[in-house]
């Protein structure tokens, strides 16, 4: 049963009415509850309503936008960046931001990580190259075919093109591998699928990239099993951002494993936690005067604890054990720490709670016999319901390009 606490704020060092400030003259926040609760004499954000994904989708951008401003003019100014957000969680939205405001955001989430610091210090224009689903537009990745040097945006190289890394044929995947080379990259960016996928490569090749000094994992979950391919591939920490196009970059990996808050970009809240902790994420943007999210509703389970944060996942891709309770996409992960030969998975559960589990291994064509029984009886103890486990050579990603580690489907 689900526990139920007061939303919790990441910090209190801003003051609130600064904040519910850039609610003045935006169109949604003029609404009858919104309103209500912005006008009482000592707002808490535990007292204000929230921000649903179906009110995101509904009314940005101009719902969100300050009536100080207009659109168009910013637009045509330059003022303004203008990017799509992936449609994982439902219908692609517009959103907006300053010219300068992606690379800012960024940067001051990166500089929360010690070795990224240091590194980013001893050579500001340190080299990236980008390896994500071009599903995306705008300035997170690139989304059409173009020649290496029309994919290069300042110190950064967009590597891959393709939707689905394991249809991309040696002969393309040696083609981003020179262009790896020759770029010579400080660190990656990548999708953590489309790492993995390009790590397996380079490991057949014995190719490595002598500059590299941190992997950067972002754009969706990153498994445990990716992870560690990466890592015995590259040989380099594995550091994961969490965030989001609408909100920017929220949170980002210490060495310990945990996350730690860029404060200066969000307010973090997890509401209705349950009684171990993890709930939804709820976040108060504060650098976008554009769009201003407050007790934006992201879509994703996560828990706090006293190191720091731990993200679970989508709340759509959750499961449920024999006894209803909630088994986070993170929780299922978890279970593969230990194994090795997997590259990538998928465990779906019907509408009864029995789950189909793919496995797609490093090699292709191995059965993963042993690690088939060994996963299949873990998920059985920890959900309660029959496994049907196979080895495929196939796992197809969501219409967003992104891939869905865990997800519970309605019908059989």
């Amino acid at each position: 049963m689900t526990c139920v606490a007061q939303s919790t704020p990441e910090t209190n060092q801003h003051d609130l009415k600064e904040v519910l400030k850039q609610t003045q003259g935006v169109p949604f926040y003029q609404r009858t509850e919104w309103a209500q609760a912005l006008a009482l004499p000592h707002p808490t954000l535990a007292n204000l309503p929230q921000l649903t994904k179906e009110d995101f989708r509904q009314n940005s951008p101009a719902g969100f936008l300050p009536d100080r401003f207009n659109l168009a003019t910013l637009a045509q100014s330059g003022a303004i960046e203008e990017e799509s957000t992936s449609g994982t969680s439902g219908t692609s939205v517009r959103v907006i931001f300053g010219s300068t405001w992606w690379a800012e955001q960024e940067a001051r989430a990166l500089r929360q990580h010690r070795l990224i610091r240091q590194v980013l210090q001893e050579n500001p224009l340190a080299r990236r190259a980008v390896f994500t689903t071009p599903g995306c537009s705008g300035v997170s990745c690139y989304a059409r075919w173009l020649n290496y040097d029309q994919r290069i945006l300042g110190q950064t190289l967009f590597v891959n093109q393709s939707r689905i890394p394991f249809t991309i044929p040696e002969e393309k995947y040696a083609q981003m591998a020179e262009e790896t080379l020759r770029w010579n990259p400080t660190f990656l960016d990548v999708d953590p699928v489309h790492g993995m996928a390009f790590a397996l490569y380079c490991e057949r090749h014995q190719i490595r990239f002598p500059d590299l000094r941190f992997i950067l994992t972002s754009y969706e979950y990153t498994s445990v099993v990716h992870r560690r391919i990466m890592n015995r591939v590259f040989g380099v920490p594995i550091i994961n951002l969490y965030g989001s196009s609408e909100t920017g970059h929220l949170l980002i990996e210490k060495e310990d494993g945990y996350m730690i808050p860029s404060e200066e970009t969000a307010l973090l809240e997890i509401d209705s936690p349950q009684s171990s902790g993890i709930g939804q994420l709820l976040v108060t943007t504060l650098t976008n005067p554009y769009l201003p999210l407050i007790r934006y509703e992201i879509g994703d389970y996560v828990e706090k604890e006293s190191r720091g944060y731990q993200v679970h996942g989508r709340m759509r891709d959750a499961l449920l054990d024999q006894s209803g309770m909630i088994v986070t996409t993170r929780q299922i992960d978890e279970l593969f720490g230990d194994l090795k030969k997997v590259a990538h998975y998928q465990l779906r559960q019907n509408s009864d709670g029995d789950c189909e589990l793919l496995l797609l291994p490093e090699k292709s064509g191995d059965s993963l016999t042993e690690t088939i029984a060994v996963i299949s009886e873990r998920l059985k103890k920890r959900l309660g319901f029959a496994i049907n486990s196979q080895s495929v050579s196939l796992i197809t990603p969501e219409d967003s390009g992104k891939f869905r580690l865990t997800a519970r489907f309605v019908q059989k």
